[in-house]
């Protein structure tokens, strides 16, 4: 880490970074949520897909209001207001739990990522900015890591915690209608355990930062990132625009994968849940956490954007065998795609936002409403399974949105010389 940033802004690096393995932690999370509200209130796949749709509509709701905190009380003020938020959000789970009502857990979904998006439009561009421009892209890489190992962590964890009374169809089924719900409404409480605690300790990284300097810092051509003139202007450059619809497409792509992982593998390697997180956590997880340190080392030898393109055509090949293929070469196939994303997200990040001077800001808030692409093309992906019967045939989805970032590493990432000082 030393050679990507300075001394003097190492331990806001720290911090900040520590961000990154939060909200990776709540979103990895949502993969367990999906199957286990699923059966807990008999949904479809499009039913249970709202889950990604109330986190992802958020980005789009909160990106600019987050952008226009920044600039006005900066990168601090952002983080703690996002924390608190984030916090808020997982005590929600408890009145959710109790009252049983899927919406309620929905709108705790939302609140909490309208707080990751406020840290994520802060923390981004924070990290890429912390130190030598030349190494912004290996920088948020490596940050971005710490994502990946709460991706490995969180499905692990959660699925031993919130998948504690999983109940076989057998056992629903010889019960009595009372005994039915009782039973479900059992098997529903158990998220509000983990979500109190996560809310607990959110509310001392808060606590930590409001007593943290975090120093603020200008962008690579001296431009304080508070400055700018509006988020039109941003608009202009072709770079950005660009990297917002990459950015789409990917967290699209990266939600269908996640998300409906555990469903997958219990059709197509015909598993149960329990192991098929297991296979989430320690396959998909941890492919994607080792694919951003290699991805981070690779980037001293090969320019991002030529990397980037080369993982979103590996992509395309794997979403295409995770189409035909059956058992373990099938989770093998969406182990590699988790592989070859790792990189995906900061890297059209730190790529969409080069060279936009004053800009950033509101580079950064539209990069982040094109995750909105999480709120829309995973119910696409679950209507494609549920009108076909077959899960694996909705790759499709991932498979086109990888032929976009394809071309995002091949073309669209270049500035416009006559936008540059825009």
């Amino acid at each position: 880490m030393a050679s990507l940033t300075s001394k003097k802004y190492r331990f806001a690096f720290i911090m900040v970074t520590s961000l990154f393995f939060l909200w990776g932690f709540a979103h990895n999370l949502d993969p367990i949520l999906i199957p286990h509200l699923k059966k807990s209130f008999t949904l479809n796949n499009l039913q249970s897909s709202l889950v990604d749709s109330a986190v992802f509509i958020a980005y789009f709701v909160m990106a600019i209001p987050a952008g226009f905190v920044m600039k006005k009380y900066g990168y601090k003020a952002g983080v703690i207001l996002g924390l608190l938020l984030f916090a808020f959000g997982s005590f929600l789970f408890i009145p959710a739990a109790n009252t049983q009502q899927y919406v309620f857990f929905l709108g705790a979904l939302f609140i909490i990522a309208c707080g990751l998006t406020i840290l994520e439009t802060a923390a981004n561009p924070y990290a890429s900015l912390l130190g030598d421009p030349e190494t912004a892209t290996q920088r948020l890489n490596f940050s971005q890591s710490f994502n990946g190992l709460a991706a490995t962590l969180a499905p692990i964890i959660g699925a031993r915690i919130i998948l504690t009374k999983d109940y076989s169809e057998a056992e629903l089924s010889g019960m009595t209608d009372a005994a039915r719900k009782l039973a479900l409404a059992s098997e529903a409480s158990t998220v509000k355990m983990p979500y109190l605690i996560l809310g607990l300790l959110i509310l001392v990284v808060a606590v930590i930062f409001w007593f943290t300097h975090l120093p603020e810092v200008k962008d690579g051509d001296g431009h304080d990132v508070q400055a700018g003139k509006g988020i039109l202007h941003a608009l202009r450059h072709k770079h950005l625009s660009w990297g917002v619809t990459a950015q789409f497409f990917y967290v699209g792509a990266q939600v269908c994968v996640f998300s409906f992982f555990i469903v997958y593998a219990t059709r197509a390697a015909s598993i149960d849940k329990v192991e098929a997180a297991d296979y989430l956590g320690w396959g998909c997880g941890m492919a994607f956490m080792i694919g951003r340190f290699v991805g981070t080392f690779l980037m001293k030898y090969i320019p991002p954007p030529r990397l980037l393109a080369m993982y979103a055509l590996a992509n395309m090949a794997l979403s295409a065998m995770a189409m035909f293929m059956s058992g373990t070469l099938a989770l093998v196939a969406v182990i590699g795609i988790a592989f070859f994303m790792s990189i995906m997200f900061p890297t059209i990040f730190s790529l969409g936002i080069k060279d936009l001077g004053t800009d950033t800001q509101y580079g950064s808030s539209l990069i982040i409403m094109s995750i909105v692409g999480g709120a829309i093309l995973p119910p696409l992906f679950a209507l494609i399974a549920d009108s076909t019967g077959n899960i694996q045939l909705a790759y499709i989805v991932p498979l086109v949105c990888f032929a976009v970032i394809l071309y995002f590493g091949l073309r669209g990432y270049r500035v416009q010389p006559t936008l540059k000082s825009a």
